[in-house]
């Protein structure tokens, strides 16, 4: 700074020292507000860039088909279009597979039909019910569980005895725990009816022009 201020007095001997110091501050603080002043614009500029690019993905939300069981928003279900669905409907007594195009406030568009949520009996949910990766995790833990235990007393045996062995409750635990998982195997939420406390509503999440 001494050197900053010598050289400017040297610019203008006639200027008092302290008339020097009191120009130099000036220019000091001009400086910083000048970069105050950019790095301000540059952060809101930054700000603005990422809200430009944000904004389309809050202006297309999705439209969904949601599935509804009472009052139990753990046990919901949605449906997006692009996603496939799987039916059985007033006129057709089977299971059918489609994708879904578009939802209107009544109709759902398929790739090969038009839907209307009242014609609608069963659905196809084991990949969209959340329940079902939480019994397909219960199964792989039970399972491996009881395979991890059972092969760690058969290599601990063998290490300590040299032959293989498994100790009775050892063996009682790992085939409880292994035929829990198999058990879970079948177990799963495999359809949603159309009926009762079901419902089938439609949720637009954009209003058309």
């Amino acid at each position: 700074m001494m050197k900053f201020i010598d050289w400017f007095k040297s610019l203008y001997p006639t200027l008092d020292q302290k008339l020097v110091r009191l120009e130099i501050l000036e220019i000091h603080n001009d400086y910083f507000f000048i970069l105050f002043l950019f790095c301000g614009m540059k952060s809101l500029a930054v700000v603005f860039f990422f809200f430009v690019l944000s904004f389309p993905t809050f202006s297309q939300s999705k439209d969904f088909l949601l599935l509804k069981r009472g009052v139990n928003q753990k046990s919901q279900i949605r449906f997006y279009p692009g996603e496939d669905f799987t039916y059985k409907s007033d006129k057709l007594d089977f299971f059918v597979t489609d994708r879904i195009v578009s939802l209107n406030q009544d109709f759902i568009y398929l790739t090969e039909n038009i839907l209307r949520i009242d014609n609608i009996k069963e659905i196809d949910i084991r990949r969209k019910d959340p329940r079902n990766k939480t019994l397909r995790n219960l199964t792989a833990l039970f399972l491996g569980a009881g395979t991890i235990l059972l092969g760690a007393e058969s290599i601990n045996s063998i290490y300590q005895t040299e032959r293989f062995s498994i100790d009775g409750g050892v063996g009682i635990t790992s085939a409880l725990l292994i035929g829990t998982g198999l058990a879970l195997l079948p177990v799963r939420y495999k359809t949603f009816k159309n009926e009762g406390r079901n419902k089938i509503q439609i949720i637009r999440m954009r209003m058309d022009n």
